[in-house]
């Protein structure tokens, strides 16, 4: 469906930057919070993107517009994922029609790409810290700093050390903290804080009478004064006992309902005339407006695309999360030990069903990557054979812990990193980096299988090692194809040879689903004559030495879905140098230049990562044309 402005968004016609929305009516408001909806909705049916969240933060976007004046306030959006009215709103409702496409607009919040972004924002735990920065640098200016936290990422650890801190802020009075509570990271909330803003959505006594006191006493001064300190001295009986925020020194407010437009409004005018740092407690509904996304969330947190009328998302394979699952389910029936840990990823990374049928044995620690892979490491050095899935892009969140709590002590720790690679979301979201530090880390072994299918033998592989074992795969499903190579045994260390031809001129390495891509590169040039040989690498660390010297003379090509600096190519060099050996080539993606959102085969076609694209560099090196 197309969902370009037309006639029947006639409310956001008239919306060119936040300033426009003073110019509208209330109801005109809720009538723009609808067409926003509208628009959002039939946007990602079409280019896919994260769509419950979105439809549950509209009223409090738009409130947050029209009461505070952007880019003077500046707005944050921890984590990104509610910025899609935010973009609407500010200038980007042309080109929205190409939200995540490769020349369009991106799915996160990023100062480049408009100047009502302060800073970029795709990982939880950013936005409080960055403005408390914006803030102490500037701690005499007038403007506001917002920050919008939601999807649970108040639990991330990272806002508890800004919380901390905010105390000491010189130009902590600018700052105000919206809680966007939607009950929801990914997966459903878990933990402590959750069931404490439970409660207080429960206790909302305690702001009823402040405000009561003050609009029926505003005329009476002094009896005023003296009933306000009695309410604030009586507010340990009136709120749940110790309010968090409150003895951090933060005045808190709340909870108010997200969805009602005019009283949002209402309360942010209030809290705009403070003069000291303020949380605002917003509950909303995860999915609001949106029929399929308010029944199912997490199905509908971030989705590839569907029908805008009905939800039905389109079919997907059996894909290497769900091979993830599959294989640990099987694994958890002859071994209690095997236990599942994420950090708020259940569905992302295939533990639903390990979760239903396990759910003793598998843990969601919230948005905690630290904590999940350190909990890991517990759960090992006492006897469990902990698999903690993340995704490549937060696992290196939690580099420091594979070190200190992983590799010192030695403990069999399974890294199960989904997401490995390029997506669609774009920089925020790559997981092309990490293999450069967990490479240097010694007693560590770095793999990737390149079927969904294999994914159950690097498990067992790994259960047998007795130190930390990294296990990474992209997102999506892999070619269903039958190669007896790829049955053989699954080594530490050990590579697979996958074509061999007694006139091959070339080597080409891949590691994980890139075989495929090396296949058809091979296939490519063997139409040309061309005859190459072609080796599944399995293993980053340990790496086959041996066999890289064994073909050490020939030209090399590595293909990688990872920075070409510190994965495979690094690794080859690395095993031919101090030897004779021929040219070493490396095709993946850059170290000079962030790598872009938009859809995979562009982003690849513009690296030079696709198969007639190698397949034509490799040709050009060896003097032969296609």
């Amino acid at each position: 469906m197309d969902c370009r402005i037309k006639s029947d968004f006639s409310v956001i016609e008239k919306i060119h930057t936040p300033a426009d929305l003073n110019q509208l009516e209330t109801p005109e408001l809720s009538a723009l919070a609808d067409e926003l909806r509208r628009i959002i909705i039939r946007r990602v049916a079409e280019n896919g993107g994260h769509l419950a969240s979105n439809c549950g933060s509209v009223e409090l976007t738009v409130a947050l517009h029209r009461v505070f004046n952007a880019p003077g306030d500046r707005v944050f959006f921890d984590v990104g994922h509610q910025s899609y009215a935010h973009k609407l709103l500010t200038g980007r409702a042309e080109s929205f029609e190409k939200l995540r496409r490769y020349d369009g607009i991106s799915g996160f919040p990023h100062p480049e790409e408009s100047g009502f972004d302060p800073a970029p924002a795709g990982h939880a735990g950013s936005a409080l810290p960055v403005a408390s920065g914006f803030a102490a640098a500037e701690p005499d200016a007038d403007g506001r700093l917002i920050v919008v936290i939601g999807d649970g990422s108040i639990g991330c650890g990272v806002n508890f050390e800004a919380l901390n801190h905010l105390s000491h802020n010189p130009g902590k009075r600018r700052i105000v903290l919206i809680i966007n509570d939607n009950q929801m990271s990914i997966s459903r909330n878990v933990g402590g804080l959750s069931t404490y803003l439970n409660r207080v959505i429960s206790g909302t006594f305690y702001n009823r009478v402040r405000y009561g006191v003050k609009r029926g006493l505003r005329r009476l001064p002094k009896v005023f004064s003296l009933l306000r300190s009695l309410v604030i001295s009586a507010k340990g009986a009136l709120l749940p006992r110790g309010n968090f925020f409150e003895l951090l020194g933060l005045r808190y407010l709340g909870p108010v309902d997200g969805h009602d437009l005019p009283n949002l409004v209402r309360v942010l005018e209030r809290i705009k005339a403070f003069d000291a740092p303020v949380v605002l407690h917003v509950v909303t509904q995860k999915g609001y407006g949106c029929s399929y996304a308010e029944d199912d969330p997490t199905r509908y947190h971030g989705i590839a695309g569907c029908d805008a009328e009905t939800g039905k998302l389109p079919a997907g394979s059996r894909g290497f999360s769900r091979a993830l699952g599959d294989a640990l389910l099987k694994l958890a029936e002859d071994d209690p030990r095997v236990v599942a840990v994420t950090p708020a990823m259940i569905e992302g990374t295939g533990l639903s069903e390990f979760s239903r049928s396990y759910p003793e044995r598998c843990f969601d620690v919230g948005i905690a990557e630290e904590h999940a892979l350190s909990f890991c490491c517990g759960l090992a050095a006492a006897g469990k054979i902990p698999v903690c899935t993340f995704y490549d892009t937060f696992l290196q969140r939690a580099l420091d812990q594979i070190y200190h709590d992983g590799v010192l002590a030695k403990v069999p720790l399974i890294l199960a990193v989904d997401r490995a690679g390029v997506v669609e979301d774009g920089p925020t979201h790559h997981g092309i980096y990490n293999c450069g530090f967990l490479r240097s880390l010694p007693g560590i072994t770095i793999c990737a299988p390149a079927r969904c299918k294999d994914v159950e033998r690097f498990l067992k592989m790994a259960i047998k090692e007795n130190h930390p074992v990294v296990i990474r795969y992209p997102r999506g499903s892999s070619p269903d194809v039958e190669l007896p190579e790829l049955d053989i045994p699954v080594v530490p260390g050990k590579a697979a040879v996958i074509r061999k031809s007694p006139a091959d001129r070339a080597v080409i390495w891949s590691i994980g689903r890139e075989l495929f891509t090396a296949l058809a590169c091979a296939d490519i040039l063997a139409g040309a004559g061309i005859a190459v040989t072609v080796v599944d690498a399995r293993f980053l660390k340990p790496f086959d030495r041996a066999l890289a010297l064994e073909l050490a003379m020939l030209p090399h090509f590595t293909i990688e879905d990872h920075c070409v600096v510190g994965g495979l190519f690094s690794a080859l060099n690395e095993a031919l140098s101090g030897v004779p050996h021929g040219v070493v080539r490396g095709f993946g993606w850059s170290d000079e230049e962030l790598t872009g959102h938009g859809e995979i085969p562009k982003l690849r076609a513009h690296a030079g990562m696709t198969p007639e694209q190698i397949a034509g560099v490799i040709s050009g090196a060896l003097g032969e044309t296609l």
